[in-house]
């Protein structure tokens, strides 16, 4: 009798799985993938009380900040926009602050991989609305009578989800690619892009890719020399301790120090990550099936192996071996590699160098449209690619810049937004574009866009981008790329939203490996200026006449402001202003009003920043 009871237990226990496999779940917002972008996607999505799921390949968050090991921030440290922001906090709470994460010379930002993970796993698990699926892979994807049915296997199961809202947040754009977007791959023509310094052919070469790994230092006297891999070749990286520029860094005198401090983790830690004649390797993976990336990827981990011997070996190193205490792999090594460079949608605009270099000169008004700000250089790697055009990105010279909302939809697809590495811009641009505080930023975008189509019950390609640009400044992220006017500033979002009107244009400056554009909030502006920024907004304006040489006073401002139709007082702009605790002493008409002023007094009175605008920035 037990042994019939046991069969029928058994036979309903295996009913019930089959049931499960077979069960189709439910969604408002469908994540594939749950790296830097996909992370930031589903957080922001689950906090506008939209339901949201991410599928996962590992089972950690972060992707290339964590997964991939490349726990070195590049950029944006003094513009820590949105959840960017919010991640550094909790990194600066669990180290002890910022200099305690100051460790390499590479970033202000360090640190350990699986603590980068587990701060973000704590960030998403505080979102009610959000579910993750870990150790999960999707299989197929298609759109059916406005939904997306996509196929997911996990583990021994295979499931199917439906969600009105699909964002891509893969690492090599495969779901934009699986549902039928177009996309290119490689280097485009200078004659394409109007790229100066673009090559004059179309290729399909991408950046190096590498397999990092973390080593950690087991103290003095410690032996932790990996085997000798096999094709080892010591002279392969003899170059590698030529620092490029050794004034720069506090060191010793001795190249091969420094090099080592380049990626220097808190907890005694290295990441290795390192280009000339180090671990980069070229290997291009982007359209290879999931078997062909994983043969492929064999050589970039071995030649990992390789530079990591020649450390512990030709440089004395001995003492620093694999970290035991950081990724869950037999080998020790990431979970995966890190991809700069992916499939590159062709969406609604495309973003150019152009665009970044001479943003309010363009024929496309696209800094309009910002939704991340970045402020890294144009930089890429091609040094193991001998067929790679010889470019000088040296010569790019750009300030910092805002990627436009239209780079993240698609132009014929609908309910498909498009993040990480993917969007589309140049290959050029992807340079910039593809560092660790920008593609956060744009998965937070990506989510809060998917989070408004499903509230306003509207197609990504038909929200509004003043819409998406107000929710992700009460979000705290930037929509202009101000260094000089911080979120907690608090004329913030009043300086971002004149900001992106055009009225009152930013400077930009190319420096270094942290690009500028200020918005000086302190200088005075003349009203020749000011007119010239309200002309497009009120046509009245084309005849209203300005001296250029003089400076904007409380009683200039009420002539423009009426000259546009409206009347207010001298009083009344006043007032205003110390309502907005500007206690500057205007006591007369005839004082003369700073930057911060005027943004001040055209958000309040014009609210130009709520004339709706088309994704390529021109006013409707």
């Amino acid at each position: 009798m037990r042994g019939k009871i046991n069969y029928v237990l058994f036979v309903l226990l295996a009913c019930s799985v089959q049931l499960q496999a077979q069960q189709t779940f439910n969604t408002e917002v469908l994540i594939i993938g749950g790296g830097a972008s996909g992370t930031t996607a589903g957080i922001q999505a689950a906090r506008m009380g939209v339901n949201t799921l991410i599928i996962e390949e590992t089972n950690w968050l972060g992707g290339m900040l964590t997964s991939a090991g490349v726990s070195a921030i590049d950029g944006n440290h003094r513009m820590p926009a949105g959840l960017w922001g919010e991640f550094r906090q909790l990194l600066y709470k669990h180290y002890g602050g910022p200099d305690s994460v100051a460790t390499g010379w590479v970033s202000n930002t360090l640190f350990e991989p699986h603590v980068g993970n587990k701060l973000l796993q704590q960030m998403a698990a505080a979102e009610k609305k959000l579910q993750i699926w870990f150790a999960a892979r999707w299989l197929t994807v298609k759109r059916e009578q406005g939904q997306w049915i996509v196929t997911i296997s996990q583990g021994k199961k295979q499931l199917t989800v439906q969600a009105p809202i699909l964002i891509d947040a893969t690492e090599q754009g495969d779901v934009m690619a699986a549902a039928g977007a177009r996309y290119s791959v490689g280097m485009d023509s200078r004659h394409d892009t109007g790229e100066e310094l673009a090559p004059e052919k179309a290729n399909d070469i991408i950046q190096d890719l590498t397999y990092v790994a973390v080593l950690k230092d087991y103290g003095k006297g410690a032996d932790k020399t990996i085997p000798k891999p096999e094709g080892y070749n010591a002279s392969e990286f003899g170059c590698s301790c030529d620092v490029s520029d050794p004034a720069s860094f506090d060191s010793p005198q001795n190249n091969c120090y420094r090099m080592m401090q380049y990626g220097r983790l808190p907890g005694n830690k290295y990441m290795i990550n390192w280009p000339k004649c180090g671990n980069d390797i070229y290997l291009n993976l982007v359209e290879k099936t999931p078997a062909q990336r994983e043969e492929l990827l064999k050589q970039a981990k071995l030649h990992t192996l390789h530079f990591v011997y020649y450390l512990q070996t030709s440089l004395g190193y001995k003492n620093l071996g694999l970290a035991d205490d950081e990724f869950p792999t037999k080998d020790k090594l990431p979970m995966i590699p890190y991809h700069r460079e992916s499939r590159r949608l062709k969406g609604l605009v495309t973003f150019t160098v152009n665009h970044i270099a001479r943003p309010y000169d363009s024929k496309e008004a696209l800094y309009r449209t910002g939704i991340a700000v970045g402020d890294y250089t144009i930089d890429h790697h091609h040094l193991k690619n001998p067929a790679a055009p010889a470019i000088d990105f040296v010569k790019i010279k750009v300030p910092s810049y805002n990627v436009p909302m239209g780079s993240l939809i698609p132009r014929d697809i609908e309910g498909l937004i498009v993040a990480e590495k993917s969007i589309s811009v140049t290959n050029m641009v992807n340079g910039a574009t593809r560092l660790q505080p920008v593609v956060l930023q744009l998965g937070q975008a990506a989510g809060m866009m998917a989070a408004l189509c499903i509230q306003q019950y509207k197609q990504p390609a038909q929200l509004h981008v003043r819409d998406v640009q107000a929710q992700l400044l009460k979000a705290n992220g930037y929509i202009m790329p101000f260094i000089d006017v911080p979120a907690a500033d608090p004329q913030f979002s009043v300086i971002q939203k004149i900001g992106a009107t055009g009225i009152l244009k930013g400077t930009g400056v190319p420096y270094m490996w942290a690009n500028q554009t200020w918005f000086y909030p302190e200088q005075p502006i003349s009203a020749y200026e000011l007119v010239q920024g309200l002309r497009l907004y009120y046509p009245a304006l084309q005849t209203y006449w300005a001296a250029s040489g003089e400076m904007l006073t409380v009683t200039e401002l009420i002539k423009i402001l009426k000259a546009t139709g409206l009347e207010i007082t001298e009083r009344q702009a006043i007032d205003d202003l110390r309502i907005a605790s500007l206690n500057l002493p205007l006591d007369t008409g005839s004082h003369t009003l700073n930057r911060r002023s005027v943004a001040v007094l055209l958000d309040k009175y014009l609210h130009p920043f709520e004339k709706s605008i088309t994704i390529s920035g021109s006013l409707e």
